[in-house]
């Protein structure tokens, strides 16, 4: 069935599967908190690790639970994904995590899905939606345990309101469906943790780049990727000139 479908439905139907089997593994009751997240994270990596490779096994593979050979930077087209996005979240039982999972082609994070299990959503690149307009005062999301200082700076001085949350997959889809109207991160992040959220809000019409302004560019030797912006595109620049002069 997997070769049959597109690799936006294919990115859906894993993503929305392994939120599943996460929610089963929770439901489980049989692990502390602490257990619970190494758990969830090793049982969606072996599904979607085997799934991919069955699937589309001419594509590089990049998991934030597998140790990388190298093999992917030999392939324009990539699945980078986030087994759970938000691990402490998951293991606490907040509703604020994610499941991505992403297809990088050339370097460009072109395809995606996001699950919010606990919502009961998987939001896909394929099927976007309008965005609602920013909300009066605006929302800027920040991590519930670590706000990045450049994102409460320019909070501040645009008078914006703070929104703690957990994952970035969860801050990312908040700005898609309209919960919040920007997400700054500054903090340290890698490839698997912005991959698919940005080609979500991406074809939603948002403005994604590096906090620089500069591209967010996938498949690289170096998975890190420190630093992010989604957006409204009518906000992109003023933000941008705040983040240069913070």
């Amino acid at each position: 069935m997997s070769a049959d479908l597109s690799d936006a439905e294919l990115a859906a139907h894993l993503a929305g599967t392994a939120g599943r089997i996460l929610r089963e593994v929770r439901a489980s009751g049989v692990f502390s908190a602490t257990e619970l997240g190494k758990a969830g994270d090793q049982t969606a990596n072996q599904f979607l690790v085997h799934a991919l490779r069955a699937a589309r096994p001419d594509d590089g593979l990049l998991s934030e639970e597998m140790k990388c050979d190298g093999q992917r930077l030999s392939n324009s087209r990539v699945w980078i994904v986030d087994p759970v996005d938000g691990t402490r979240e998951y293991g606490e039982q907040r509703p604020d995590w994610a499941v991505h999972v992403g297809l990088a082609i050339d370097g460009v994070a072109a395809i995606g899905a996001v699950a919010l299990p606990d919502a009961g959503l998987v939001l896909r690149s394929d099927q976007p939606q309008p965005v609602p307009s920013p909300a009066e005062p605006l929302r800027m999301l920040v991590s519930r345990t670590r706000p990045a200082p450049e994102a409460v700076a320019v909070a501040e001085r645009l008078g914006a309101t703070l929104v703690p949350m957990g994952s970035a997959g969860a801050k990312a889809m908040a700005v898609v469906r309209g919960e919040a109207d920007i997400y700054l991160h500054s903090g340290g992040q890698y490839e698997w943790d912005s991959a698919a959220p940005v080609a979500v809000a991406a074809a939603h019409g948002l403005h994604c780049s590096r906090i620089d302004g500069s591209p967010l560019i996938y498949n690289r030797e170096d998975v890190y990727l420190p630093d992010l912006l989604i957006c409204p595109k009518e906000l992109a620049e003023q933000v941008l000139e705040l983040i240069r002069s913070t």
